[in-house]
């Protein structure tokens, strides 16, 4: 199974981010559990939430005001939108993936597979 990131680049402060997790290589994204985690530079990863098909979407203490997660399942993606984009939100944003009701993972960065990650700049 092979997770690929899209979507990053620069982004003004003020706007929404869009990014897209494709999974390739293996079963519908429904049958995964698929996370998204970014990392800023000098600074440890940070869960941003998760979605599954049993549980549902889950997100962070610290995302759940500006973050959205859904599945795009005819696409085989799972997206991610941020609104509100501010410098501090720049970084490497991946997704990780574990099998069905794996999102119980997500908090401690347990997935089982990861996507290379995709670069995010918000200018201050």
């Amino acid at each position: 199974v092979q997770l690929v990131e899209s979507g990053g680049g620069l982004v003004q402060p003020g706007d929404t981010l869009r990014l897209s997790c494709v999974v390739r290589g293996g079963f519908g994204v429904d049958l995964y559990s698929i996370g998204w985690f970014r990392q800023a530079t000098g600074k440890e990863r940070e869960p941003i939430g998760c979605i599954d098909s049993s549980t549902g979407v889950h997100y962070s203490e610290a995302a759940k005001n500006r973050f959205s997660i859904s599945a795009n399942i005819p696409e085989n993606t799972v997206d991610l939108q941020m609104i509100n984009a501010r410098p501090e939100d720049a970084g490497t944003y991946y997704c990780g993936g574990a099998g069905p009701a794996g999102c119980i993972k997500y908090e401690k960065l347990g997935m089982d597979f990861w996507g290379e990650g995709t670069v995010v700049t918000v200018p201050s």
